[in-house]
């Protein structure tokens, strides 16, 4: 296999949630016990999401691309970035680097066109629900993205930050995401939900509802194990 090159520590949790899912997809893939060769780059979560919040396009261009040219310089021969968020730059620091980039939109966008969905449900950070970086990748392929009202997004992004991002799990912030999903079904026909957090399938770890929940992060690093082999 190919050496993984894995931008983490966006946050620290989600990044141990890939390392350990890309062990159980490489073990899964080639039905052995060996480990595949990976390696971490563990970034600021606070400097990339200052630069976001400050619209800082060009600076967290070039944070990524650092963190990307230090990985390929380890000895990476591909990589992915463990966030949702900081692919609003995606296209501009894949252009900057000199080893493929997976993205975890378009692996998304193609796992949905895989299922048939024509309208899905977008979760994530205020960022990601505002942005429409999710919404150019998935038009293309004919599939709509919706987003929770302006209240709902509030909740989840404080819930992302006030606790996901430090591994707690309380069940009645699940009832209440899975609240806003059931609203989505009943109000918008949503088809299948976007976990675009990394934080998210840490607490809505099962479909619900009879729809698909789309863990980026299963669906990112299965992808990235399945090119490197």
């Amino acid at each position: 296999m190919q050496k993984l090159g894995i931008i983490g520590g966006m946050g620290p949790e989600s990044t141990i949630d890939y390392y350990r899912l890309a062990i159980k997809k490489y073990r899964e893939m080639t039905g052995g016990a060996d480990y595949p060769e990976l390696l971490i780059n563990s970034i600021s979560m606070t400097k990339m999401l200052q630069m976001v919040s400050d619209k800082e396009w060009d600076s967290l261009t070039g944070y990524l691309s650092g963190a990307l040219k230090e990985l390929a310089n380890a000895g990476a021969e591909y990589a992915v970035i463990a966030s949702n968020t900081p692919h609003i730059v995606f296209d501009e620091v894949q252009a900057l680097s000199s080893i493929p980039v997976l993205s975890i939109v378009a692996e998304t966008c193609q796992k949905a066109k895989a299922l048939g969905l024509k309208r899905v449900g977008l979760l994530g950070t205020g960022f990601t629900m505002k942005a429409d970086y999710y919404t150019r990748v998935f038009e293309k392929e004919g599939i709509a993205v919706i987003v929770p009202d302006a209240g709902e997004q509030e909740y989840i992004n404080t819930k992302i930050f006030a606790e996901l991002q430090s591994l707690v799990i309380k069940a009645e912030t699940k009832k209440e995401l899975l609240a806003i999903v059931k609203r989505m079904i009943d109000d918008s026909k949503i088809e299948g939900v976007v976990l675009g957090c990394t934080e998210l399938p840490l607490i809505l770890d099962r479909d619900e509802y009879g729809i698909s929940f789309l863990n980026t992060s299963l669906i990112h690093v299965e992808s990235a194990i399945r090119y490197g082999l």
